[in-house]
């Protein structure tokens, strides 16, 4: 699993104009499922998501998580993060998992962020949605399972 996570004083996003999923502040987590993505990588990328302490506290210090701060998810599917640029031009998508798989790995790792007291909002799977978001920092961090 691969995800980028910005840390945003509001987001949405919208399909054919209808907002879907909407957040004021928070993070937005564009998430790519790869094919050897598991139960494993779900537990510990929802893990880092809610705990990770990208918040500040009160001394400006980024020290607080999304749990403490009772900061809004906005989880959009993305699976261009998986693209492979390293020969030529054109992205390769061998790394991504196959739609289907990659729809039920999706849902469990929303599944699992629902399962927190954090409002929770998503795109819509194998849609084109526009994006909309004001990054607070601005705060990006790349996440990936380290492999084991």
């Amino acid at each position: 699993m691969i995800a980028v996570v910005q840390r945003v004083s509001r987001a949405s996003v919208r399909v054919a104009g209808e907002t879907v999923g909407e957040i004021g502040a928070g993070l937005l987590v564009l998430v790519a499922i790869e094919r050897d993505d598991d139960e494993k990588h779900l537990d510990w990328l929802s893990a880092k998501v809610v705990e990770m302490r990208v918040f500040n506290d009160s001394d400006g210090r980024m020290n607080r998580s999304a749990l403490e701060v009772g900061a809004d998810l906005l989880i959009v599917s993305q699976f261009t993060l998986a693209g492979d640029l390293s020969r030529g031009r054109r992205p390769g998508f061998e790394y991504a998992a196959p739609p289907d798989q990659a729809r039920v790995l999706f849902d469990a790792f929303v599944e699992r962020l629902r399962r927190t007291p954090l409002k929770v909002e998503t795109g819509r799977f194998r849609e084109h949605m526009d994006v909309e978001l004001v990054n607070d920092g601005p705060v990006t961090f790349v996440l990936r399972h380290p492999v084991p």
